[in-house]
């Protein structure tokens, strides 16, 4: 048999492809067989998706193009380039194809765009490295503020800051405020607990006097007014007279002991103008009233005996003048007294600042007498003169404000205020605020018991409708509606209490451990009642200056008007005494007061109602020992007798013997012992005292070494009421 051709065929071209995930682009391609054209159609299929957009844009045939390049890398593989660098590859004749000249120009086009590329990228590059090499700035970091108003607890203040209540606590403790979580601080408290912690406090409480409209008055809106005079001076120096004689009228008369209880308001018309005198206190419990008379006026008369020269008060009153910055004349009183030293006054006041203008110096010296009425004209002129100098303007046009200068509350006519009107003007029907009560006007009426439909700049009147009797001195305004008189008023109210709970809060750790360690001090409760809420604040002032270690004062009530049936309840529940000032009791509450053994006192003279409390407050205290020297003797011999002891026979030199009485035995004046007598005898009898002159024997309890020449003190133990 003929043998077999065995016939063996190539196999087709295969092309194993092998695709990185990391790199795609790389490919390696292996011819093994077949044309070198279909291998160049794989590569590029594998390239095609990256590329032909790109290549597209620039109007170059795409698939020939990445022809072309795998073509290059598969005859002549290098190491991959740096994608900014154009590596030249160099196609032999025979692979070149008849597009020489388009791929030329896309090779030179490619070689421009990755050199761009490149270049970009090193720029990209340096910048970035700039960027970091630039030293970092320090950003300040911004202030942190917390808002609270007014007051804030403990508690509130801690969660704000985001810090523990503790924290805050010890704080404040470091502070020598004790205060638990629940307790409210004040602003500066928070103030100073805040910056501790890095932090500021703002205020974000609104203020009345935003919700008060103020209105800026036009030049040609302001007219005249008349002066707003305050006189002031010495208890007892005449100003209630020398106000009188101007007035023509009485008051002194009213006037319980002829001192001036409270502050009284007057509106005088003269020839040449009109003047608002304001009358004040002499005495030293009214200091607060005469510091608000000051405060409201525009000129102070100062009233000065021309016999009694500058006092206490009268200095005081010149201070609170000073202090309000208002000029000052003086009127020297009771001239026509024949010991009346005109010259003592001027050098007593040239002390104080307050020279003669015939001396050189510029306060205006007016010489008077109030009850001859003699240099009364001439004081009203230096006033209406001075005045004029002021340029004193309002603008009676818009709404009333003025000043609280005296409050009560009278049965029949509810609450009374006496009103000073300083611009503006106050009309009926105006719904006003002053303090924390509200109201509208119902009735006005003049000093002169007149009433009036309206009250204009320095024009003093009493306002009848408010709901309740302000302090004196509070502010008094009116607005446009009751809704934002309730608002303020609300206000206020609140204001008032958190100032109180923050009070009440404040106890330092060393009057704490005081209070602790003392345990025997006593309190004396008051409950005040008086005519106005002036002569109120007047006792509650004396009251508070009684500050002694082993007794306080304890004021736990004040209030203007009658003493009723809840002010002897709450006596009764406090162990508390009512003082009444120029007021009575209701039978009711007399008759509860009797009931409930509550002692009520009624005062119209200030002297009588601090001594008394004096006094009350010196039987609170225990009585104190005192020693009193009854008689010396005079040791001259000594027996010793059996079982009974040493016996000195004395000679009394001065005072009395009285058996049981205690001694003293002195050895060259010093103290051997003290004792009590166990035995005194005259001769053989038992005496119960012995005078001065006469011998006796005596025994001394426990004791035998008596020797001659000793001297005995004889005294005994009192106990007397302890003096404040």
């Amino acid at each position: 048999m003929g043998d077999k051709v065995v016939e063996k065929r190539i196999k087709p071209t295969v092309i194993r492809r092998r695709k990185k995930k990391s790199k795609p682009q790389e490919v390696v391609a292996e011819a093994v067989a077949g044309d070198l054209e279909e291998a160049l159609n794989a590569v590029v299929d594998i390239k095609e998706n990256k590329n032909v957009a790109e290549l597209e844009e620039k109007g170059v045939s795409a698939r020939q193009e990445l022809k072309t390049d795998a073509k290059v890398s598969i005859s002549q593989p290098e190491k991959e380039a740096p994608p900014h660098v154009i590596r030249e590859v160099k196609i032999p004749p025979s692979e070149r194809t008849g597009k020489k000249r388009t791929f030329d120009k896309k090779r030179e086009v490619l070689k421009r765009k990755n050199i761009l590329d490149g270049q970009e990228r090193l720029n990209k590059i340096q910048l970035r490295k700039k960027k970091e090499e630039k030293p970092k700035e320090t950003v300040k970091p911004g202030k942190r503020v917390i808002k609270i108003s007014d007051v804030v607890t403990v508690g509130e203040l801690a969660k704000k800051m985001g810090v523990k209540a503790g924290e805050v606590i010890s704080k404040l403790m470091g502070l020598g405020l004790v205060a638990t979580i629940n307790q409210y601080i004040d602003m500066d408290a928070a103030t100073l607990i805040a910056s501790e912690f890095e932090y500021e406090v703002e205020n974000t409480a609104v203020q009345v006097s935003d919700l008060i409209e103020t209105v800026k008055d036009k030049p040609e809106d302001l007219k005249p007014r008349p002066p707003v005079v305050t006189v002031m001076g010495h208890v007892d120096h005449g100003k209630t007279s020398l106000l009188d004689a101007v007035r023509k009228t009485s008051v002194i008369k009213g006037e319980a002991g002829g001192i001036t209880q409270h502050i009284g308001a007057y509106h005088v018309h003269l020839d040449k103008g009109d003047i608002t005198f304001l009358d004040t206190p002499g005495h030293e419990a009214f200091t607060s009233m005469r510091a608000r008379g000051a405060k409201v006026t525009d000129l102070v008369v100062l009233v000065v005996a021309a016999n009694d020269g500058v006092k206490p008060q009268t200095v005081e009153a010149i201070n609170h003048a000073k202090a309000a910055k208002v000029p000052i004349i003086v009127a020297i009183n009771k001239v026509d007294l024949p010991e009346a030293n005109v010259d003592m006054v001027k050098h007593g006041l040239a002390e104080h600042e307050l020279i003669p203008e015939e001396w050189g110096g510029d306060t205006i010296f007016a010489e008077v007498s109030a009850k001859k009425g003699t240099g009364i004209v001439n004081l009203l002129e230096y006033i209406l003169l001075q005045s004029e100098v002021l340029e004193l303007k309002a603008n009676p046009a818009k709404s009333g404000m003025g000043t609280i200068v005296e409050s009560r509350l009278e049965k029949g006519r509810g609450p009374v205020a006496t009103v000073l009107i300083q611009d503006g003007s106050l009309k009926l029907g105006d719904v006003c605020v002053s303090g924390v009560y509200t109201g509208k006007v119902r009735a006005m009426i003049s000093d002169k018991g007149e009433r009036v439909k309206s009250a204009g700049p320095s024009m003093p009147v009493e306002v009848m409708g408010l709901s309740g009797v302000p302090e004196a001195g509070d502010p008094f305004n009116v607005v446009k509606d009751e809704v934002l008189a309730k608002r303020i008023s609300d206000m206020r109210l609140s204001k008032q209490r958190e100032k109180e709970l923050a009070k009440s809060s404040k106890l330092s750790l060393d009057a704490l451990y005081e209070s602790i360690k003392k345990g025997d001090v006593k309190e004396l409760n008051i409950i005040i009642k008086g005519d106005v809420q002036g002569s109120v604040e007047a006792v509650v002032d004396a009251m508070n200056k009684f500050d002694y270690e082993s007794v306080k004062v304890n004021v736990i009530h004040s209030n203007a008007g009658g003493i009723s049936e809840n002010d002897v309840m709450l006596a009764s529940a406090s162990n508390a005494v009512i003082i009444g000032f120029n007021v009575r009791a209701e039978l009711k509450a007399r008759e509860l007061a009797e009931k409930e053994g509550v002692d009520i006192k009624f005062y119209t003279v200030i002297y009588d109602l601090v001594d008394d409390v004096k006094k009350a407050m010196e039987g609170l205290l225990d009585p104190t020992s005192e020693e009193e020297i009854l008689g010396i003797m005079e040791v001259r011999d000594t027996f010793t007798i059996p079982k009974t002891g040493t016996i000195a026979g004395c000679y009394v030199n001065k005072g009395k013997i009285r058996r049981g009485s205690n001694v003293r035995l002195l050895r060259d004046n010093v103290i051997i012992y003290d004792g009590k007598l166990s035995s005194l005898r005259r001769f053989k009898e038992d005496v119960k005292e012995v005078a001065s002159g006469y011998e006796c024997g005596i025994g001394i309890e426990n004791y035998n070494d008596i020797k001659v020449g000793d001297t005995i003190e004889v005294y005994v133990v009192k106990e007397v009421a302890t003096r404040l």
